[in-house]
């Protein structure tokens, strides 16, 4: 009987490439549309994520993740669960992954796709909103697009900036929110807010503005007016449409209209720049068919690895 390889966070991670992965996410969107489940529990803040996708040719992927908010200050983490990866063919259980080496690699895999495309290429000044975890990937990830870009890192607690400035040697901790996204380039946020942090009036022509915290329908990161004066892109309309604030809110209300958004990744050809003037915002959703995208990558940089 054959071994199922478990594939952990530190072997796994040695052997990845942000553009790489990014590469393989897009082709992924030109086999047949996944199929996706996913259910959504909740207990006051915390939050239980069950997360399923099955793309005809690459396989079934199933997550679990449980993110409970007041964990850290028990000294624990946020966010937990696992991954298993199944056989397109047979349905066996291929590989079981850790679960934060999938998060990171297609939480931020999946931004940096957006950006390659929508991003103006000379970007320089990039602001991260958000000093966690995530938020560090954020930086590796655009680091490998960007390789000229400047970082600034804005956080409510600055205490959490000073710590990841420490850690990067090219980041530069910003006290104030609105100066900083108007000398930006690129704005990439990945926060727990339930209240827009980001302005609309603070948009600059030319910025890219990437949304990845909000998850739940109660979240935003932005204003309306950001939506209104962007052009507007989506990783899956099927994980973001009726599911996360950010989108399903001002929809609600009829501040947008559903033609406002104007692509998903399976219309990737649409994910177009028309000026460097513009200003473009992508909403990451995720989903079980990134995460299924993404592990299937890193189980293939598995098995090639020396």
């Amino acid at each position: 009987m054959s071994t199922i390889p478990f594939i952990p966070f530190d072997e796994g991670n040695a052997l990845l490439d942000w553009i790489g992965l990014t590469d393989a996410l897009a082709a992924g969107h030109s086999m047949p549309r996944a199929e996706i489940a996913d259910t959504f529990l909740y207990r006051g803040k915390d939050t239980l994520l069950n997360r399923a996708a099955w793309i005809d040719g690459l396989g079934i992927a199933v997550k679990s993740a449980t993110i409970f908010p007041e964990n850290p200050a028990k000294g624990t983490p946020m966010v937990n669960g696992g991954l298993n990866l199944y056989a397109d063919g047979n349905g066996l259980l291929e590989a079981i992954v850790d679960f934060h080496l999938v998060t990171k690699w297609k939480t931020a895999g999946d931004s940096l796709l957006a950006a390659r495309r929508l991003a103006r290429p000379d970007s320089e000044n990039i602001l991260i909103v958000g000093a966690g975890n995530q938020g560090r990937a954020l930086h590796a990830a655009y680091s490998a697009a960007f390789p000229q870009a400047r970082f600034t890192v804005w956080n409510r607690t600055r205490a959490n900036a000073d710590a990841m400035a420490q850690e990067l040697s090219d980041l530069t901790v910003a006290d104030d929110l609105e100066e900083a996204v108007r000398k930006a380039d690129i704005v990439t946020s990945a926060t727990m807010s339930t209240t827009p942090l980001i302005k609309g009036d603070w948009l600059q022509a030319g910025q890219h503005i990437d949304l990845i915290g909000a998850y739940r329908p109660d979240m935003r990161e932005v204003d309306d007016k950001a939506l209104l004066r962007a052009r507007v892109f989506v990783d899956s309309f099927d994980t973001t449409l009726g599911h996360i604030g950010e989108i399903e809110i001002p929809l609600s209300a009829g501040t947008i209209t559903r033609d406002h958004l104007i692509a998903d990744y399976y219309g990737l050809d649409r994910f177009t720049r028309r000026s460097d003037d513009e200003i473009t915002l992508f909403k990451n959703g995720g989903g079980a068919h990134l995460d299924l995208m993404t592990s299937r990558y890193i189980l293939d940089r598995w098995k090639t690895r020396a």
